[in-house]
């Protein structure tokens, strides 16, 4: 198998303080790779690093082979221009916690919108997969409705589709459940779910135990910035070997 994302020696900081010291991971092609922690251990600001979102310090990000936000030179590093970067961010579709969907534009147009800007697709084609992308999330019937007139869980499915609107071959999901009422949390996981199924690679931050020990095919501990524990979710959380995870699975499981 390919791996679709390299992690080596991560560091990243705020000011003086140090969020990631030093991540190493792997993630193969068509995996779903989920990050556990508690809050602050630095899990959102990796997935941030990994389109250039956050800016890292030291080590190196690759996705699918290539090098994010920099080229190297003769051993040093030199940061790509904003257009490279937004080049190699076309690839990459993220989910967030909060579904920052434009308020001013129905479900369909939210879609719609990068491919029309970024890809330049004429207006019909953008829209037919638009709304295929609705259909495909369980949205047939709110193409036309805005985000104000959507429950949480469905704008948060309507930011699933508007990401996928790219064709990436990579989603990063950042707790893509937790602004979300409870009984609205399954819908979306259903949806994450059958993209595993169809072999997305996608890298998951979430609390959602369960969705980790069903879906996921590694899972990491993180705490404090550095990778405590990883393995096969199931295992991990069913039998954890560290203290600190022991300890965080307590309160969560």
């Amino acid at each position: 198998m390919n791996t679709m994302v390299k992690a080596e020696a991560v560091h990243k900081s705020f000011g003086h303080v140090q969020v990631l010291k030093g991540i190493d991971l792997e993630v193969r092609t068509g995996e779903v790779f989920c990050i556990v922690g508690p809050s602050g251990s630095g899990k959102s600001t990796f997935l941030r690093c990994i389109n250039h979102l956050e800016k890292i310090n030291a080590g190196r990000l690759y996705v699918d082979g290539t090098l994010v936000g920099y080229r190297e030179k003769g051993g040093k590093l030199y940061e790509l221009r904003d257009r490279e970067v937004a080049a190699q961010r076309r690839d990459i579709g993220m989910v967030f916690q909060r579904f920052n969907l434009f308020p001013h534009m129905t479900a369909v147009e939210n879609v719609m919108e990068a491919p029309l800007q970024v890809k330049r697709r004429g207006k019909a084609e953008a829209r037919a997969r638009a709304v295929q992308l609705l259909e495909r999330v369980g949205l047939g019937d709110k193409v036309s409705s805005y985000p104000a007139q959507l429950s949480g869980g469905q704008q948060q499915r309507v930011a699933i589709a508007r990401a996928l609107a790219m064709d990436p071959k990579l989603m990063l999901f950042d707790e893509p459940t937790s602004a979300l009422d409870p009984e609205l949390v399954g819908e979306v996981l259903d949806v994450m779910r059958d993209l595993a199924r169809e072999g997305m690679t996608m890298i998951v931050v979430t609390h959602e135990m369960g969705f980790a020990r069903e879906v996921g095919d590694s899972l990491v501990f993180m705490d404090e910035g550095v990778v405590v524990e990883a393995g096969n979710p199931r295992e991990v959380l069913g039998n954890p070997r560290h203290e600190r995870t022991k300890s965080f699975l307590s309160k969560v499981l």
